[in-house]
C-alpha cells in the first residue's frame, strides 16, 4: 500500500523536484505553500498525471494555529502521514547589525518553531505499531557559520539541533534525519553571474542540482538504521576555510 507524506513547501525550487521524485517513487503526496497557489496546483496536476493520490493545503507558518492544524488537514484527506519533510524556509539577509526582532521572530517560527510544532502533531498520529519519517531540509551553514545570514543561520543551527534531538526522543518508532544543501537554486537576490560566481568557489566547482536533494530523500527512506544524521549536499562548501567574495556577500 502506498505510503503519504506532506512536504512542506511543496510546490516551488527544491520542494517542488522532491514532491514529484516522491510521487515517481510511489508515494502519496500533500504538497503545502503559503502564497504558491498555482505552482501548487501545477505540482498536483503532474502527480495526478502519473496516478498519485495528491492535494494542495495552504498554511501560513508565521501563524502557530495554521501550522498546528496542518497534519491534522493532511491526514483527514489521506489518512495516516507517514513521512514529514520540513522544507519550507524563510531566507533574508540580516547581520548583527541589520538585525531586527522581527527578522528574528520570522525566521525562527517559519524555520524551526513551524517543523516543531509539525513534527509533534506528526508523531501523535503514528500508530502504536506504526513507525515513521521525518526530514528536515537544513543547510550546509550549520556546519560552516559566517557572519552572514545571522537569522536565517541560527534558525537553521536549532533546526538542526532539533534533529538530533527529535532522533532520540522519537526513537524507535520514528527516524530523524537532515539534509543541508550548498548553493543549488540562485536565491532572489542573486543574478546568474552571482550564483556561478559562489558555486565556482567551491572544492568541486559544481553547483548542487535539485535532484541531489531529492535522491537524498530516497536514500534517508531506504536507509533502515539511519537518524540524528544530516547529510551535506554542498560540492563541499562545509569544508571551505575562505570567505565569499566581497562582491557576493548577501547575494546568496
Amino acid at each position: 500500500m502506498a505510503q503519504n507524506v506532506l512536504i512542506t513547501g511543496g510546490a516551488t525550487r527544491i520542494g517542488r523536484v522532491i514532491s514529484i521524485a516522491l510521487g515517481k517513487a510511489g508515494w502519496n503526496v500533500v504538497v503545502h505553500h503559503h502564497r504558491s497557489k498555482r505552482d501548487a496546483g501545477e505540482v498536483v496536476s503532474t502527480l495526478q498525471d502519473l496516478g498519485v493520490r495528491t492535494f494542495a493545503v495552504a498554511a501560513d507558518f508565521s501563524d502557530p494555529h495554521q501550522t498546528a492544524n496542518l497534519i491534522s488537514d493532511a491526514k483527514s484527506r489521506l489518512g495516516p502521514i507517514d513521512c514529514l519533510i520540513n522544507n519550507a524556509a524563510l531566507f533574508e539577509y540580516d547581520n548583527i547589525n541589520t538585525l531586527s526582532r522581527e527578522s528574528w521572530d520570522t525566521h525562527f517560527n517559519i524555520n524551526l518553531t513551524a517543523p516543531l510544532l509539525l513534527s509533534q502533531k506528526f508523531a501523535e498520529q503514528i500508530s502504536a505499531n506504526g513507525e515513521g519519517n521525518i526530514i528536515n531540509i537544513i543547510d550546509q551553514r550549520v556546519w560552516n557559520p559566517t557572519p552572514h545570514f545571522i537569522s536565517y543561520t541560527l534558525s537553521k543551527t536549532g533546526l538542526w539541533t532539533l534533529t538530533q534531538t527529535l532522533a532520540l526522543a522519537l526513537a524507535p518508532k520514528i527516524r530523524v534525519n537532515g539534509i543541508g544543501p550548498g548553493p543549488t537554486l540562485p536565491s532572489a537576490r542573486q543574478t546568474k553571474e552571482d550564483f556561478e560566481l559562489q558555486w565556482q568557489t567551491l572544492p568541486l566547482k559544481r553547483r548542487v542540482m535539485p535532484q541531489d536533494i531529492s535522491d537524498a530523500v530516497l536514500y534517508i527512506l531506504s536507509a533502515k538504521s539511519m537518524t540524528g544524521q544530516m547529510i551535506a549536499l554542498d560540492s563541499g562548501q562545509h569544508l571551505s576555510w575562505y570567505p565569499s567574495p566581497p562582491d557576493a556577500v548577501g547575494k546568496e
